[in-house]
C-alpha cells in the first residue's frame, strides 16, 4: 500500500486544502497528516502567546475532522526548523512514506527549510509535491510589463483583478472518508512547550467550523456596510477573519468565492470591492516578500531610510506599549491590543505612525511588539504595514505626511465611544474635550488619573521631518 504524508503548517483546515486534497486523490493510498511544533523558532519569530493558544485549539478541531475521514494527525515537537527536518525524515522512513504533500510558506526561513526538506527526501526516494495554497495567485504571477514585481499597490491591484477575471482560482473539496472509515476519537496532542495565553473565544472562536460560519455571515450583509464602517473602531464593522487567514484555518479562495456567491459583481462594485481589496493588500505584501527576501530580514525597502537617526527612549517606548502616552486614541488602541491580542486596522496605522513619527522610535521595535501581541500576527502584513507607516517600504506614505494623533481621534472616534471603552479614567470628560482631556481638567480644576501628552505633536513632527531630511540628504 502506498503511503501519502501531508505536512501541515499554516493550513489548519480540511476544506480547500490543496495539499490534503492532492494526497487523498489516490483512494488506495494510506494518508497520514503530520504537524511539527517548533517553539524555539516561534520565539525567534516573536509569535504571540495568544496565537500559539489559538493554533493549538484549532489543531484539536482539525485532528477530529481528519479522524472522521480516516486520517490520523500526528503532532510532534522540536526546537527549530533544523530539528523539524530530522523529525520529518525519520517519520517518512518509519512510515515508509512514498509521497509528501505540503503547502508553500513564503517567508525566507520557511522557504529555506522546505528546499532542504525536498533535497533530503528526494535522496530517500520520497516524491515531494508543493502547492500555492495560501494565496489567490502565486508569487511572480502578477508582474509589470517588463516582468518585474510591482512596487506600487494600485497598479498591482488592477493587474491582480484582471488576472482573477480571466481565470478564477478554484476551491477544492474536503476529502471524503477513507475506505477504512472513521478513526476513534483521538487523544489531544501534548500542549506546546511555549507560553500560551487565554484569548477571547467568543470574539475569536477557534477552528474551521467557526471560521466558515463567520465568513458566511460577513459575506451576506456586513460586507455591504464595510466601506462605511471599516474606519470606526467603536463599531463592529470589520470581518474579524484575519486570525483565520493568518493561521491557515481559512483560505483566501474561500473568502473570494463566498463573497462572489453572495455578490457576483463584487469585483466591479466599489462598495463591495472594499473588503476584497484588503485580501489583495495581503497578496501584495506576500508577493513582495518573495520578490525581495530582504524584507523577511526586516530590511527597509527604501535604502536611505537606514540613515534615519532613531531615538532610543525607553520611557517613551514603555508609555506607548502600555497605552499611557497622553493621546487618548493611541492609548485606547494599545490597551485594546494588549487585552485582546487584536487591534482595529485604522488604529494600527495611527499607533504605528505615533511611535515612528511622533516619538521617532525605530519601526522595528513596533513591528516586533505587534508580533508579540497579535493573535492574527502575520510577518508579511505586519512588516508591510509598519514599513508603510514608517515611510521605509514600497508604496509608503511620504515621510512628510504625518498623522496628527489628536485629529485622527476626532475624525474616527468623534464622540470618544471607543476611547471610553478602553480608558475608563476619562469617563467624566465630555465629548468636546475627550481628545484633549488635560485641557478639560485644567479648565475645570479637575485632577485626572491620566498622563499629559509625552510629546507635543507640532514639535515632534518638526523633529521627525528634520531627521528624515538629514537621512535623505546624507544618502
Amino acid at each position: 500500500m502506498r503511503t501519502h504524508l501531508v505536512w501541515l503548517r499554516n493550513d489548519l483546515r480540511v476544506n480547500d486544502n490543496l495539499a490534503l486534497n492532492a494526497a487523498c486523490r489516490d483512494a488506495e493510498a494510506k494518508v497520514i497528516a503530520l504537524y511539527i511544533a517548533t517553539p524555539g523558532q516561534w520565539r525567534q519569530h516573536d509569535m504571540a502567546p495568544k496565537q500559539a493558544a489559538f493554533i493549538y485549539d484549532s489543531l484539536l478541531e482539525l485532528q477530529q475532522a481528519l479522524a472522521d475521514r480516516g486520517i490520523e494527525l500526528v503532532t510532534q515537537a522540536c526546537d527549530d526548523f533544523a530539528a523539524s527536518l530530522d523529525i520529518l525524515s525519520t517519520f517518512c522512513e518509519q512510515q515508509q512514506v512514498d509521497a509528501l504533500f505540503y503547502n508553500y510558506q513564503y517567508e525566507l526561513n520557511e522557504r529555506q527549510r522546505d528546499a532542504e526538506a525536498e533535497k533530503r527526501l528526494d535522496k530517500a526516494g520520497v516524491v515531494c509535491q508543493g502547492f500555492d495554497d495560501s494565496l489567490l495567485l502565486p508569487p511572480g504571477s502578477v508582474q509589470t510589463g517588463d516582468g518585474k514585481m510591482y512596487k506600487v499597490y494600485t497598479p498591482f491591484s488592477k493587474a491582480f483583478v484582471r488576472r482573477l477575471q480571466l481565470a478564477m482560482p478554484a476551491c477544492v473539496a474536503a476529502p471524503k472518508a477513507r475506505s477504512g472509515g472513521a478513526l476513534k476519537s483521538p487523544d489531544a496532542p501534548q500542549r506546546f512547550d511555549y507560553p500560551m495565553e487565554e484569548y477571547d473565544r467568543e470574539r475569536f472562536p477557534p477552528g474551521e467550523s467557526a471560521a466558515l460560519q463567520r465568513l458566511r455571515h460577513f459575506a451576506q450583509q456586513p460586507i455591504r456596510d464595510y466601506h462605511q464602517q471599516r474606519d470606526t473602531p467603536s463599531v463592529d464593522g470589520t470581518s474579524r477573519l484575519s486570525v483565520y487567514l493568518a493561521t491557515g484555518v481559512l483560505s483566501p479562495r474561500q473568502c473570494l468565492h463566498r463573497v462572489l456567491k453572495e455578490h457576483p459583481r463584487a469585483l466591479e462594485e466599489s462598495t463591495l470591492f472594499s473588503w476584497l481589496n484588503e485580501l489583495i493588500w495581503r497578496e501584495f505584501y506576500r508577493h513582495l516578500m518573495v520578490a525581495y527576501p530582504a524584507l523577511c530580514r526586516h530590511q527597509p525597502f527604501v535604502g536611505w531610510t537606514r540613515r534615519v537617526d532613531w531615538q532610543r527612549n525607553e520611557a517613551h517606548f514603555a508609555a506607548w506599549q502600555a497605552g499611557k502616552t497622553g493621546y487618548p486614541i493611541v492609548d485606547a488602541a494599545m490597551r485594546q491590543m494588549n487585552a485582546l491580542g487584536w487591534m482595529h486596522n485604522r488604529l494600527r496605522m495611527i499607533t504605528a505612525s505615533f511611535l515612528v513619527k511622533d516619538l521617532l522610535i525605530d519601526w522595528h521595535e513596533g513591528e516586533r511588539y505587534f508580533m508579540q501581541k497579535l493573535i492574527d500576527g502575520d510577518l508579511a502584513a505586519n512588516n508591510g504595514g509598519w514599513q508603510w507607516a514608517a515611510s521605509t517600504g514600497v508604496d509608503p506614505v511620504p515621510y512628510f505626511r504625518i498623522f496628527n494623533p489628536t485629529t485622527q481621534g476626532e475624525r474616527f472616534d468623534k464622540q470618544g465611544a471607543f476611547i471610553r471603552q478602553w480608558l475608563p479614567e476619562l469617563k467624566e470628560v465630555p465629548d468636546s474635550d475627550i481628545h484633549q482631556p488635560q485641557r478639560w481638567a485644567e479648565k475645570n480644576h479637575k485632577k485626572l488619573d491620566y498622563p499629559a501628552p509625552i510629546v507635543e505633536h507640532k514639535q515632534a513632527r518638526k523633529k521627525t521631518l528634520d531627521a528624515f531630511e538629514r537621512a535623505k540628504n546624507a544618502a
